[in-house]
């Protein structure tokens, strides 16, 4: 048998130029309606437009498509298979949007959002914990997801847009950060308990030029900070180890596989004895950065705040 289609409209598919998402998206939303009711006039009611004006995109979506969606008998439609078959897809798509509205208001929310906030292994122990501590006392349901890192992969964190805030060390200089100093830790030089240096509480740096030196790897904020201080101090240090967390630094210390220069542990460690370094100024500037331009929402508005309030008085730990 023969079936004559003639009186169905010829469907031309939309030009391969145009983005086909920029084609379609507008009209998932009345595509959805019109298939759920049945009926254009009752789709039209619900969306608040003219029935005119949603017949013309529903034909306008079938021509995008360049397949029928809607088998037609006056205002009153049925899907065809194409159709229920693109219902299906549309309403997982719609059900996420909706999901994702529903994540990014939750997220934006005065009271319960969340802060996605960065800060180097160094302050993992203590400080940051003691900073969320004393934020929820006055905003108890704020959430934070919370980024350990060190300070380049941080910045790139931030201009991904994955970050928020982030403190870190030495405070970053570039054209699309703003970043605010809070606060100054001094460093130590670490030593083995056993070493010849050990009686002592206080050394110009200079006197520990010809040991070896254990650091974290180039790109690390404290890298930086401990080649520029021995720079200042007339030499440049022997690398024997690096590595990617301070702790990790104090234990090859304590094992005798050199020195290091880090900041106050939480915990004392049993093993090393910490030098003050007299000459020069041994310390890292702690600070908080942010995208330049980037709207805050409530909940990073308040805790970028909170921790501009405490600058110079962070927490013991980042006290000589």
């Amino acid at each position: 048998m023969v079936h004559d289609d003639s009186s169905q409209p010829r469907m031309s598919p939309g030009s391969h130029d145009e983005d086909i998402r920029l084609l379609l998206a507008p009209r998932l939303a009345s595509f959805e309606a019109v298939a759920r009711h049945e009926h254009v006039t009752r789709a039209a009611h619900e969306l608040s437009v003219p029935q005119s004006t949603l017949s013309r995109a529903m034909v306008r979506l079938e021509a995008d498509l360049g397949v029928a969606l809607f088998a037609r008998k006056g205002r009153t439609v049925s899907l065809t298979p194409a159709g229920r078959t693109f219902l299906t897809t549309v309403e997982r798509a719609l059900a996420e949007v909706e999901r994702a509205a529903d994540s990014v208001r939750a997220d934006a929310d005065p009271t319960a959002g969340r802060v996605s906030f960065g800060f180097l292994h160094t302050m993992g122990s203590e400080t940051v914990p003691a900073l969320i501590r004393a934020f929820r006392a006055d905003h108890p349901k704020v959430r934070f997801q919370l980024v350990q890192n060190y300070g380049e992969a941080m910045l790139k964190g931030l201009r991904a847009g994955e970050l928020d805030l982030c403190l870190t060390s030495p405070v970053p200089e570039a054209p699309d950060l703003v970043a605010r100093r809070l606060d100054e830790q001094r460093l130590r030089l670490v030593v083995p308990d056993e070493h010849r240096l050990a009686g002592r509480k206080r050394i110009r740096l200079v006197e520990a030029a010809d040991e070896a030196f254990v650091t974290l790897e180039p790109g690390y904020g404290l890298r930086r900070i401990t080649d520029d201080l021995c720079a200042e101090a007339g030499f440049t240090p022997r690398v024997a180890f690096e590595g990617e967390e301070a702790e990790t630094l104090r234990g090859l210390v304590a094992a005798g596989l050199g020195v290091a220069l880090l900041p106050p542990p939480a915990v004392p460690r049993p093993g090393v004895v910490e030098l003050s370094v007299t000459a020069p100024r041994a310390v890292r500037e702690i600070g908080v950065a942010w995208l330049d331009g980037h709207p805050d929402t409530p909940p990073v508005a308040a805790f970028k705040e909170f921790l501009l309030s405490r600058r110079g008085r962070l927490l013991p730990t980042f006290s000589p």
